[in-house]
């Protein structure tokens, strides 16, 4: 089963469409790749479409002039690891020349970002460094950046565009992280990622209903059987009623409250009395269904 990370990258190689764009995410991607020098470019992936992407974007921008190993080994967990490489010396140089990269000394050249291209620009970054965790566990993206001054710009990028972010060590690499929620929808966003931003909208609204669901069940379970047992009486009431053919021969108000119920089993007289097309409290809701409970009553008796 593919993790939520790779949906997004699968989504984001979507939003990859023109010269621009591949020229900026290329960059963003070897910028922000952990294993670069004079000698190699290297990195790993688990995402099919990256993989395939990486040599699209190398061939766009560089035609056939780069050579690009690439080794697939099988993960016990099931799945492949996608192992890429760049070791040809002058390959390597006419990369760094290109987008005028140091590897002792990184930093973002904003020349290389241009019309419009941050956000692609992003999406690189995140190919190349980013994670996010299944929404469903819990809300955390992050960026694990190789060098302080690229985790710098790229802090600043963030702040830039309203996005909160925090910094942990982890393995002398600095992590660039996201917890709040909206962040980083905002970010899946931004980067084009708008379907997977969706997903993560949708899992949070079934969260929210889940848990106010237990909420309710674990504080109120009592005053929901409540509700439920006098609900179903109600409804067979109105059953009964309407099996002798008297449901026409109730007052307009009877039956509209009627009609509320047998739609809405789950309601409350509340609920149901702030439904009616003249609105009334509780107890004027009581007092109507106590009618019918009255009616119902006497038809059972002459049963």
């Amino acid at each position: 089963m593919a993790s939520f990370s790779n949906e997004v990258k699968k989504e984001l190689v979507s939003v990859i469409t023109d010269k621009d764009k591949r020229y900026a995410c290329l960059y963003g991607i070897l910028l922000y790749c952990k294993n670069l020098s004079e000698k190699r470019i290297a990195f790993a992936t688990e995402s099919t479409e990256f993989a395939e992407m990486f040599k699209m974007l190398i061939k766009s921008v560089f035609k056939d002039s780069i050579t690009i190993n690439c080794d697939v080994s099988e993960k016990k967990s099931g799945g492949k690891i996608y192992s890429l490489s760049i070791e040809n010396s002058s390959h390597i140089k006419l990369i760094l020349d290109k987008y005028n990269i140091d590897p002792l000394s990184r930093e973002i050249n904003l020349r290389h970002i241009v019309n419009n291209s941050l956000s692609v620009f992003l999406a690189g970054i995140f190919f190349i460094c980013g994670s996010v965790s299944d929404p469903y566990k819990e809300y955390h993206l992050e960026f694990t950046v190789p060098e302080e001054t690229l985790y710098s710009d790229l802090h600043n990028i963030l702040r830039n565009i309203g996005i909160n972010a925090r910094k942990i060590q982890r393995k002398r690499m600095n992590v660039l992280y996201i917890k709040d929620s909206e962040n980083i929808e905002d970010v899946l966003t931004f980067i084009g990622a708008q379907q997977s931003t969706i997903e993560l909208m949708n899992v949070k609204i079934y969260k929210d209903v889940r848990n106010k669901a237990n909420r309710i069940a674990n504080c109120d379970s009592a005053n929901i059987d409540k509700v439920i047992a006098a609900a179903a009486r109600q409804i067979d009431d109105i059953n009964l009623i309407i099996k002798n053919n008297k449901f026409e021969e109730l007052s307009e108000d009877l039956r509209e409250v009627a009609e509320l119920r047998l739609e809405n089993p789950e309601m409350t007289l509340q609920e149901i009395g702030e439904q009616l097309k003249k609105p009334i409290g509780r107890s004027g809701t009581a007092r109507r269904f106590q009618k019918i409970a009255k009616i119902a009553g006497e038809m059972r008796i002459d049963e």
